[in-house]
């Protein structure tokens, strides 16, 4: 159990089990094993070599970070008897990914696939009026959705009697954390996770001044809702949030470097989705090169280089910058320990995620991509485990990656071009939505499921799905290749019709032959 040292008794939040110690002077405090429901013990000695306000605890595990990662490492290993202390800057537990990302961003898009559908119901036979954008309370629906979130990992916390503390951790040795901040407190652990998750990138200020761009974490505060909006990067980020600023009545413009959008997807699944974003944004610039930007007025005037090599100059009332994200390592003090950071600020880790610094762990954003929640989460738990004692590993061979547009996109495994780079002969099978039943009736027939599969073994490579809830489909096909399956093992499960999960099926009836419903 953990052991708290002080020259004051400890300020608030921290009263161990509920009691309250108003003994002036130094006092040694020890949290013994006790049944539930028993007092803690309390005993009173001098510490000399004890540094005045402090408070030293020891734990068997600190999690620092307390995102998807962070907060799964710490349960699974309350779960398997370790004591557990958990640091996190923000006193809501979730981090980046529930507070500012995954899930506002997900309450926001809910709201814009509503709009869109309104929009289209005519064609049905059903109108609606325009929408009519009350912009508080869809911040209030945003903001209920975190703090419902929030509020049940902080319960689920209390329920493991993980120890959670508010403040910045830096490492002081390898044994050794000292946190800043609200819980003031030096931990001595016998293993460390980090979790400290990763920060937007920001593009050079003598490119682009701060004060003239706002980040994704800026754009789901919904400050309001701008006549204009450029994205600059053609990534899942940016075309979430420009579909989001779309539906809610702002023209868009994405500014994109690279020559395609999402360019970690297959062409095929992107066209789909890049033939509906062009209906929905002002113009899409692809292969263009910023130049600068600047305040004009109220506006922010953007220059770049377009694809032909002629130059633009447009205005915009904000610009979004999403070109990526880097790791949170600054600040941890890792150069005191044997923690090695690699070029690109990645914590470097082994398939138990255990850095050269055995007792130190590192999980999620911070040690290498993809930068995905549910990868972080996966990793938690695999560390929880190695700590432990248990033989565990991760496989990175089949994490999912969705991306939540209309329509959405979503992959695992291998991609059909990652397999002709590494020089792989395959047997790919495709299905068209506009053979789906079920996607014409709801009036998404642009959708596209493919599975690649091994010439010779016949093992499932990859799969990709574009279209109506790809990313709730694409769970299938994690399942399938986690367990080594063949196309053949997917195109005999009967599936429900009409559904759009029967497209998994077709497709991989194609892989080797022809499907049911697909042309000779």
């Amino acid at each position: 159990m953990p052991t708290l040292r002080a020259c004051h008794p400890p300020p608030a939040p921290y009263t161990p089990n509920g009691l309250v110690d108003t003994i002036p002077g130094p006092i040694f405090i020890t949290r013994a094993a006790r049944p539930n429901g028993a007092k803690a013990h309390l005993s009173r000695r001098r510490e000399s070599n004890v540094v005045v306000g402090e408070l030293t605890e020891e734990v068997d595990v600190l999690v620092i970070g307390g995102g998807p990662g962070g907060y799964v490492a710490a349960f699974k290993a309350a779960d398997l008897g370790q004591n557990v202390a958990l640091v996190d800057a923000n006193p809501l537990l979730g981090g980046v990914c529930l507070r500012e990302g995954c899930i506002p961003s997900k309450a926001l898009l809910h709201v814009a696939h509503l709009i869109e559908h309104a929009h289209e119901a005519s064609a049905y036979g059903v109108s609606f009026g325009s929408p009519k954008i009350d912009i508080e309370k869809l911040r209030g629906f945003k903001q209920s959705v975190v703090d419902k979130l929030c509020g049940g990992i902080k319960t689920l916390a209390g329920k493991r009697k993980v120890r959670v503390l508010t403040g910045r951790a830096r490492f002081e040795d390898s044994k050794t954390v000292k946190v800043d901040g609200e819980s003031a407190v030096r931990i001595r652990f016998k293993h460390c996770v980090i979790a400290t998750g990763s920060s937007a990138k920001r593009l050079p200020e003598s490119l682009i001044p701060a004060d003239c761009t706002i980040d994704s974490t800026g754009a789901l505060d919904l400050a309001d809702i701008p006549p204009t909006l450029c994205v600059i990067g053609g990534g899942y980020i940016g075309l979430e949030l420009g579909q989001v600023y779309a539906a809610l009545g702002s023209k868009v413009t994405v500014v994109e470097a690279l020559d395609r959008l999402l360019a970690g997807a297959d062409e095929d699944l992107v066209r789909p989705l890049e033939a509906r974003l062009k209906k929905q944004f002002a113009a899409i610039h692809l292969g263009a090169k910023i130049e600068s930007a600047r305040r004009s007025g109220k506006t922010v005037e953007l220059v770049f280089t377009d694809k032909a090599g002629g130059k633009q100059s447009l205005k915009f009332d904000k610009v979004l910058v999403s070109v990526g994200r880097s790791p949170n390592t600054a600040g941890l003090g890792l150069e005191n320990t044997k923690v090695v950071v690699n070029q690109r600020g990645f914590i470097e880790t082994d398939a138990q995620r255990r850095t050269a610094e055995k007792r130190i762990f590192a999980i999620g954003d911070v040690a290498g991509d993809p930068m995905l929640a549910h990868k972080a989460s996966r990793e938690g738990i695999v560390a929880a485990e190695v700590i432990a004692g248990h033989n565990a590993t991760f496989d990175v061979r089949a994490i999912p990656a969705v991306v939540y547009t209309s329509p959405e996109l979503a992959w695992c495994g291998l991609t059909e071009a990652e397999c002709k780079s590494k020089g792989l002969q395959v047997k790919v099978g495709k299905f068209p939505w506009g053979a789906s039943g079920r996607a014409i009736a709801a009036g998404r027939p642009e959708g596209l499921t493919k599975i690649i599969a091994d010439a010779q073994t016949r093992r499932i490579l990859g799969v990709g799905i574009v279209g109506l809830n790809a990313g709730d489909l694409i769970s299938e096909a994690v399942l399938a290749m986690e367990m080594g399956a063949e196309p053949e093992d997917l195109a005999m499960s009967i599936h429900p019709h009409p559904a759009t999960s029967e497209t998994m099926m077709e497709a991989a009836e194609s892989v080797f032959g022809v499907a049911t419903h697909a042309m000779r």
